[in-house]
């Protein structure tokens, strides 16, 4: 799959945080389009077309920040993982919290990866995300809708 295909969601309130991984994605070369949610509605807002957000089509790279108003990327995960279509979407947890707490939450809810929030981890993250879409291949609404049809079968 062309790496250009992967629609990078970043779910980040703060815009010196959202700024700073948007600057590292750039420094990298990495080609994908970035769309920013604000918290976890808005991004659901975007994954479904709903409230007058235009629907952002799949596949999708989430980047959610655990900390936000409205709804924390806890509870957005929890949600998204409910969605037939888009419950396996790659998502990754960005956070300042090292609580275990925290950790064990989003590794339940099946994040690929629970990365700190500081300036030496988001360039690794960025490095990671490179390799990763170009080597990992990403679940699409169709392939759901065909798996699902062949289990019935």
């Amino acid at each position: 799959m062309n790496q250009k295909n992967i629609n990078i969601l970043l779910l980040e309130d703060d815009d010196g945080d959202a700024k700073a991984l948007q600057r590292a994605l750039r420094k990298a070369k990495l080609d994908n389009a970035v769309h920013r949610a604000i918290d976890g509605v808005h991004a659901l807002d975007i994954l479904l077309g709903r409230n007058g957000q235009e629907k952002l089509n799949g596949p999708h790279l989430l980047l959610v920040d655990i900390n936000m108003p409205r709804m924390d990327g806890i509870e957005f995960l929890t949600e998204l993982r409910q969605i037939p279509g888009l419950n396996r979407t790659v998502a990754f947890m960005l956070t300042a919290s090292a609580r275990e707490e925290d950790t064990m939450a989003a590794y339940d809810l099946n994040v690929a990866g629970y990365i700190r929030k500081t300036e030496a981890e988001l360039l690794k993250l960025v490095e990671l995300l490179d390799c990763y879409q170009r080597v990992v291949r990403f679940p699409t609404l169709t392939s759901f809708s065909k798996n699902r049809m062949d289990t019935d079968s």
